[in-house]
């Protein structure tokens, strides 16, 4: 019976030290290092998660608006007014680009102005704020992408170190016994499992938010070419 409670009362300890606070307080300070740059670029890519999914939420919330006055057969000129010349969302600033080159031809007197030309202006100002919208959009995408690619590599650098490093304490204190070995082990291998925490939700959130973004460029161009084609009729009724 006591050396039943001896043996219990001394695999407390061992089982207490292996909690993930323990493993990581007493990691290697090399260890540690690469556990805490993990913890950090896991809550960076949880807060670029979360910021990219309200923005595509909110800009397709507003292109749905958009299109739908665009749509209801108004004035294109009150609609400028309103949303072009001062564009909040990526749509309207698409809208105000093509108008404003639009006007800005219309107003000109006395200078032939081809209307393939009018419509490659329109065309090349719409192209030039897509782009100008679609970066401002996929910021901070590439952060996403490097640790999806490099986060499982950095842990196990730390696995690895701290393998090394528990090997060259068992060696020194010529005990392999396994309540010796596995704290050992285990820090080492915590730092992998940090590493695929910070990569797995990084690639799949990844992968998502770069097909919404491809559909929401689309959407873009949809609307450009569309509208292009409307300015061009126009442009045709004044000639």
């Amino acid at each position: 019976m006591d050396q039943t409670v001896n043996t219990a009362t001394l695999a407390a300890p061992s089982v207490a030290n292996l909690s993930l606070w323990n493993l990581f307080l007493e990691a290697d300070v090399v260890v540690k290092l690469v556990m805490l740059i993990l913890l950090l670029a896991s809550v960076w890519v949880w807060a670029i998660i979360i910021e990219k999914s309200i923005s595509l939420r909110r800009v397709n919330r507003e292109a749905n608006s958009f299109e739908d006055e665009f749509w209801s057969g108004g004035s294109l000129e009150d609609l400028y007014e309103r949303e072009g010349a001062d564009p909040t969302n990526p749509i309207a600033a698409v809208f105000g680009a093509a108008m404003s080159e639009w006007r800005r031809t219309v107003k000109i007197a006395g200078i032939e102005v081809g209307r393939t030309a009018v419509r490659e202006r329109i065309d090349r100002a719409m192209n030039v704020t897509i782009m100008r919208e679609m970066e401002r959009l996929e910021r901070y995408m590439i952060f996403l992408a490097s640790v999806g690619a490099t986060a499982p590599f950095v842990g196990l650098f730390g696995t690895v170190w701290g393998i090394m490093h528990s090997f060259s304490a068992i060696a020194a204190m010529h005990n392999t016994d396994l309540a010796v070995v596995a704290p050992g082990i285990a820090e080492a291998l915590f730092a992998t499992a940090i590493g695929l925490v910070a990569a797995i939700p990084a690639v799949l959130a990844y992968n998502k938010l770069s097909n919404d973004l491809a559909r929401y460029a689309s959407r873009l161009e949809g609307f450009g070419a569309e509208f292009s084609a409307i300015l061009s009729r126009q442009t045709e009724e004044k000639a």
